[in-house]
């Protein structure tokens, strides 16, 4: 039966680009290999090639054959491993063992990054979204990016004052196996690669507390004369997810050299965003270690949301500077000259880190530490340079710990972890929890039970209480409302984070700090 899934995967992997008709027999002999089967019976094989000579199959091998009756990847797979965990080829069947495994055998069928690279770039000459469209369809057929999971995500969009407003539930990342745990906690640490965007994850093998990523290959980029990589996020938190990673494993750092390098991304990929975390704990992001940007195909909510009011910026005449409509402080910069836009963005940044208004709570430093800092997010628009400068301060306090910019507790029980950059530009990553939890709130909601009696909902009842009396609830409409009222919870949580408050009080701050510049 292993010899039917070989051939299966075999010609999905010709299918769909990974492999040319002259690799076949190659690439059978090293899954043979893997799943230890020494035969095989060639003429049972659905090869459509046979009656080819060898010089005609690598001719061919631009041409895709049909995918017709191909089953998802996944579900191969899946076959392939219950035959490898009941032959004793894979020992454990959790879910990191089999990811780990699932991904050796892709390996098997994803070409060598010299092959990828070479493609992108001829790509490239024809347009930057030919390449792009290319690496993205590849990294999907590879199964870098899971696709059967990525659907599992819950996801949907609310009206807001601040326009349409994106939530998802992240149901792609796999709850941890105890079992997986356990022997994670036990193996021998390993400094290689350093961290999870280091270029050495190309092709790894990876171990329980490290993907395997032998579907992995990344797509060098120029950025500023400096050497990084491109690769899509395997969660695609949105169209197009992509990291751009520094070729060194060096610490994420807000400065003038970030703003011209996210500008000059865009310039190549005018199709995509880039942005950056901020480079402070609390209101950066999760890995601050390797400096690294995120971009890709997708409008966010604030690139959707015009200036409130403009201004002029002494000495960058030629910027059109403003403050956005958004529940967080940004500034937007636009013009057709990047170096203007950059060296503006940089005298605001220098302004920011340095600057103290103690009415407004705003503290460029305590006691030594650094508190200012900014997220910023560069796009082409008609064929100009728009940079967006989110001010942020991670200052702390006793009562609040977690950050005074930050979700404040009463919003914990939808969202407490820190607010990086997806969902600065409007798009909320919610944990997995939520979906059952909010499944468990509507059917209490519906059945009248006390919500406060349930020790894993009762987090939620307060909130429950603001807004149940305005609807007349049906089970036709109560998941819409829960939505809704999510959505609700998302546009405080950015308001919290926004260091200058939507008030008449804190807009007034915020023009201080414009004047100042």
């Amino acid at each position: 039966m292993i010899t039917k899934y070989i051939s299966e995967l075999v010609s999905y992997g010709k299918a769909n680009g990974l492999i040319e008709e002259c690799d076949e027999i190659y690439v059978t002999n090293r899954l043979l290999e893997l799943f230890d089967v020494m035969e095989y019976d060639v003429k049972n094989e659905n090869s459509d090639t046979k009656d080819l000579s060898e010089s005609q199959k690598c001719e061919n091998s631009e041409e895709k054959h049909e995918a017709a009756s191909f089953r998802p990847v996944h579900e191969i797979l899946e076959d392939m491993m219950k035959y490898a965990f009941e032959n004793g080829i894979m020992k454990e069947d959790t879910i990191t063992a089999k990811d780990l495994f699932d991904t050796k055998i892709m390996g098997c069928i994803t070409p060598p990054p010299s092959i990828v690279r070479k493609e992108f770039k001829d790509k490239y000459a024809v347009s930057p979204k030919a390449a792009t469209d290319f690496y993205y369809s590849f990294s999907q057929a590879a199964n870098y990016i899971r696709k059967d999971r990525i659907a599992r995500d819950e996801k949907w969009v609310t009206d807001t004052e601040y326009g349409e407003i994106d939530i998802t539930i992240n149901l792609s990342k796999p709850e941890k196996d105890p079992r997986d745990i356990a022997k994670a906690g036990k193996a021998k640490k390993s400094g290689y690669p350093a961290c999870l965007l280091c270029k050495e994850n190309e092709g790894y093998a990876g171990h329980f507390s490290h993907p395997a990523r032998q579907n992995h290959r990344i797509i060098p980029v120029t950025l500023d004369g400096q050497q990084y990589y491109m690769q899509y996020s395997p969660y695609v938190y949105y169209n197009e997810h992509c990291i751009i990673f520094n070729a060194e494993h060096t610490p994420m750092k807000i400065d003038h050299a970030v703003f011209k390098k996210i500008l000059d991304f865009v310039r190549q990929f005018p199709h995509y965003m880039a942005g950056s975390n901020a480079d402070l704990p609390i209101v950066g992001g999760s890995i601050l270690s390797h400096d690294h940007f995120q971009g890709g195909g997708y409008t966010f909510a604030m690139a959707k949301a015009d200036y409130e009011k403009t201004f002029v910026i002494s000495g960058y005449e030629d910027v059109k500077a403003g403050i956005v409509k958004w529940p967080m402080s940004v500034i937007r910069l636009q013009g057709e000259n990047a170096d203007s836009i950059v060296n503006a963005a940089d005298h605001i940044l220098t302004s920011w880190r340095a600057y103290t208004d103690e009415d407004a709570f705003i503290f460029s430093e305590t006691d030594g530490e650094p508190h200012n800092t900014i997220t910023p997010i560069a796009r082409m628009r008609d064929g100009k340079y728009e940079l967006d400068l989110v001010l942020r301060n991670n200052i702390t306090t006793k009562e609040a710990p977690w950050g005074v910019y930050h979700p404040s507790a009463d919003l914990h029980h939808i969202k407490k972890e820190n607010i990086g950059l997806i969902e600065v530009m409007g798009l909320a990553v919610l944990p997995a929890r939520l979906k059952k939890e909010m499944s468990d709130l509507a059917d209490a909601i519906l059945n009248h039970k006390d919500i406060r009696a349930d020790e894993i909902l009762e987090k939620h009842a307060d909130w429950v209480d603001e807004w149940i009396g305005n609807y007349t609830i049906t089970p036709e409409n109560i998941m819409d409302i829960i939505h809704d009222e999510i959505s609700k919870v998302f546009v405080k949580v950015l308001e919290c984070a926004g260091v200058y408050k939507r008030t008449e009080e804190g807009q007034k701050a915020f023009m201080r700090f414009v004047e100042s510049l």
